[in-house]
């Protein structure tokens, strides 16, 4: 434990020091390795829009409900950081540079932007905090809003200097907003870049396995080989496992009315585990819970664990049933994703990035549409290679 503690306070201090490091042109940098968008403007000043649109919606909520309203705090930091993503890939696909935006929006020498930090951009001290956050923040949405408007004008055809110009104006109140809001600009663009870096690596590297240093009865197996067949019995069809000719957990049915195919779940449970490392319900079905750790075995792979992981395993199927069991969705919104791994706060999973949830879902569903259609398969979970196959049986496994 008190091992624990220390890591994470090692990772807060470097956390806080990057943080209080970065400079708006490795946010710049950083940024546009994440920008998958197009190279047209018009999405980019779109999705600005929306990020504006989206403070405000969180301050509405605020008016509305008071100190019901959790997570304000952090909703405005992230909205704050999406806005200057968005004013970055605006920026970039105009060949300005961001730093010289927000370097003029503080009356900064541009011959001194190229050092600029986050953390010296900074409104001043004396404003009033909420009464001067709604008003700058009604004053960042009218220069959005104006931006948009000078866009579809064709005021910016062949005119950097007016679009930069625009710019300007608009960072001012962006930047009054954080600082009535009690909010360092530093910390929105630092958590920024986690995000959107969690989301959309430039290069996507597997982290270790959570159990890569423990003896391997310890271990989620390697290599599973798991036959998932659909039988009937007494008139009702169950859906059985089979590991090494091994009846594995108990036989399954939908539990629904209409019948939806729920019962091939399992399936979601071993992409978990290939892909991420982590199931507690494929631990407790092969008994491999971390017994020489009292607090993994109790916390981690305990009781609580297993209902955690089937209940978002549930209620990302009832999403998936509303969009073809995602057979259309190559790629899985941010919101999803972020309320995903909102699900599993305060268990070993929370910090694991984003694109690889989205490859643990997406993988997940892509064998379970086969076992809808096929009734029975072969599925092998392969935590080496970080991912999750499907072979047709080629034998009766009932």
């Amino acid at each position: 434990m008190e091992k624990t503690r220390r890591g994470t306070t090692v990772a807060k201090l470097q956390t806080e020091e990057a943080t209080e490091k970065l400079t708006v042109e490795d946010y710049a940098r950083r940024a546009a390795l994440t920008d998958t968008l197009g190279p047209e403007l018009a999405t980019s000043l779109i999705g600005l829009f929306g990020e504006v649109g989206s403070l405000l919606s969180a301050l509405k909520k605020k008016r509305r409900d008071a100190d019901a309203y959790f997570g304000y705090q952090a909703a405005v930091t992230e909205e704050l950081g999406d806005v200057l993503w968005y004013l970055s890939a605006i920026a970039r696909r105009s060949r300005i540079k961001l730093a010289d935006v927000l370097g003029a929006a503080i009356d900064r020498p541009s011959a001194s932007t190229r050092a600029l930090r986050f953390s010296h951009i900074r409104a001043p001290a004396h404003l009033p905090r909420e009464e001067d956050f709604e008003r700058s923040l009604m004053q960042l949405a009218a220069e959005a809003g104006e931006l948009i408007k000078r866009f579809e004008a064709g005021a910016f055809i062949k005119n950097i200097d007016a679009l930069r110009s625009d710019l300007i104006k608009l960072v001012r109140p962006l930047v009054r907003s954080a600082g009535a809001a009690n909010i360092q600009l530093a910390k929105a663009a630092y958590d920024n870049l986690v995000k959107i870096e969690g989301w959309r690596p430039p290069r996507r590297i597997f982290p270790t396995l959570f159990d890569n240093d423990l003896h391997r009865d310890e271990q989620l197996p390697r290599k599973i080989e798991m036959a998932i067949y659909e039988r009937e019995v007494n008139k009702t069809k169950f859906v059985f496992q089979k590991c090494n000719g091994v009846l594995v957990g108990d036989r399954l049915t939908d539990n629904h009315e209409p019948p939806d195919d729920y019962r091939f779940h399992d399936v979601f449970h071993l992409s978990y585990a290939a892909v991420l490392g982590w199931s507690p319900v494929v631990r407790a079905l092969f008994r491999v819970k971390r017994k020489s750790d009292g607090k993994l075995d109790e916390n981690e792979d305990g009781a609580r664990a297993n209902l955690i992981e089937e209940g978002l395993t549930t209620w990302i199927f009832e999403k998936a049933k509303d969009h073809q069991f995602f057979g259309a969705t190559p790629k899985l919104g941010f919101d999803l994703l972020k309320a995903v791994q909102n699900f599993v706060r305060g268990y070993e999973p929370q910090y694991l990035p984003l694109w690889l949830w989205e490859k643990a879902i997406l993988d997940g569903y892509s064998i379970f549409r086969k076992l809808r259609k096929q009734r029975r398969g072969l599925v092998i979970a392969d935590l080496k290679l970080r991912n999750i196959r499907f072979e047709k049986l080629r034998y009766d496994p009932g």
